[in-house]
C-alpha cells in the first residue's frame, strides 16, 4: 500500500482522482478551486442570500460566483432554494456532504493560516536568492 491510499484508506474506493478521466477529479476542482473552497467556507456559517455570500467571499464577481454555486449544487454540496416572492429570494446553504466537505476544507484553511509567517518567510528567502522584488 502506498502513502496516499495508507493516508486515505482509499485502496477500496472505486474513483481515483489521479486518474485523468476519473469524475471525482472535477469535485476536486470545485472544492479546492479558488471561488469554491471560499465559497463553501463562507456557507460553512450559516445560509446565505447570493450578495451576502458575494460580500463575504471578497473579491469573486457575480458571474464567478454563479458559476461556482451551480458546480457546487450540481454536485450535491450546495442547496439552492428559490422563494417565490418579489423581489425573489434565493438562499444558498451546504448540504450534509458539503458541510462534511466544507469541514475539512476549513481545517486546512486554519493551518495554512496559522503557518503564514513560515510562509511569509519562505517567499522572502526565495526572492532573495533570486534577486526578485
Amino acid at each position: 500500500m502506498d502513502t496516499t491510499q495508507e493516508l486515505t484508506g482509499a485502496q477500496d474506493l472505486p474513483y481515483n482522482v489521479f486518474a485523468k478521466a476519473c469524475p471525482s477529479r472535477g469535485t476536486l476542482e470545485h472544492v479546492t478551486g479558488r471561488w469554491g473552497g471560499l465559497t463553501l467556507g463562507a456557507l460553512y456559517e450559516g445560509s446565505l442570500r447570493f450578495n451576502e455570500l458575494r460580500r463575504r467571499v471578497d473579491g469573486v464577481s457575480e458571474k464567478m460566483l454563479s458559476q461556482t454555486l451551480h458546480a457546487l449544487e450540481r454536485d450535491g454540496l450546495v442547496h439552492r432554494e428559490a422563494q417565490p416572492t418579489n423581489p425573489p429570494r434565493v438562499d444558498y446553504e451546504l448540504t450534509p456532504l458539503g458541510r462534511e466537505v466544507a469541514k475539512r476544507l476549513l481545517s486546512l484553511i486554519h493551518f495554512v493560516e496559522g503557518q503564514m509567517d513560515d510562509v511569509i518567510e519562505a517567499r522572502r528567502r526565495y526572492d532573495e536568492t533570486r534577486g526578485a522584488l
